[in-house]
């Protein structure tokens, strides 16, 4: 299982592994924790009093410093697990919902008409769907949204990152997922 890693403000980081949330805390690069002890890494022997070394790793952890102030202005790199996640693996025409396996990135304005590769622009569609819009916009197809794109928030992208969520990582990214994000569903 891996630890969710925040920056010393709250911001989640990055999903780290125990092993290195161990070298965080052996380092004392811990600001504070939140969540349960999810592992405990034992190492050497300390000669000087005979005793095995261990680290209990939490399932969050704050790391000390400086927060960069670019790093939360970037958009959410756009791929085809996270948009099918954001979307609630729902065609975004038919509004059914379908296998992974059995949709498509959909590009609401054509990339081949000027749309571009973008959160706003895309949505997840099945097979069926996307081939029969085309190359065309929604409206020349005659063919309506059932939801509307939108740019998920740093909080919502480490849920859509797809890893296996601890209850208390989850309930802690929740927190600050705006309540009109599909996740919330």
């Amino acid at each position: 299982m891996d630890v969710l890693q925040l920056d010393v403000s709250g911001r989640p980081q990055a999903w780290i592994t125990a092993r290195e949330a161990a070298v965080i805390y052996a380092t004392d690069g811990v600001a504070w924790t939140l969540g349960y002890p999810c592992a405990v890494l034992r190492g050497g022997i300390q000669r000087a009093t005979g005793r095995v070394s261990r680290i209990e790793v939490h399932s969050i952890i704050a790391v000390r410093g400086a927060i960069p102030s670019r790093a939360w202005r970037q958009t959410p790199a756009l791929s085809n697990t996270k948009l099918f996640a954001r979307d609630r693996f729902i065609c975004a025409y038919c509004g059914r919902h379908h296998d992974p396996e059995d949709l498509t990135r959909e590009h609401v304005i054509p990339t081949s008409r000027g749309g571009q590769d973008t959160w706003l622009n895309c949505v997840t569609a099945c097979r069926s769907c996307n081939g029969r819009k085309g190359n065309r916009l929604p409206e020349e197809a005659r063919m309506s949204l059932v939801y509307l794109p939108y740019v998920p928030s740093l909080h919502e992208d480490m849920i859509l990152r797809g890893r296996r969520i601890l209850a208390d990582q989850m309930e802690f990214l929740l927190a600050s997922v705006p309540r009109s994000s599909r996740l919330h569903g």
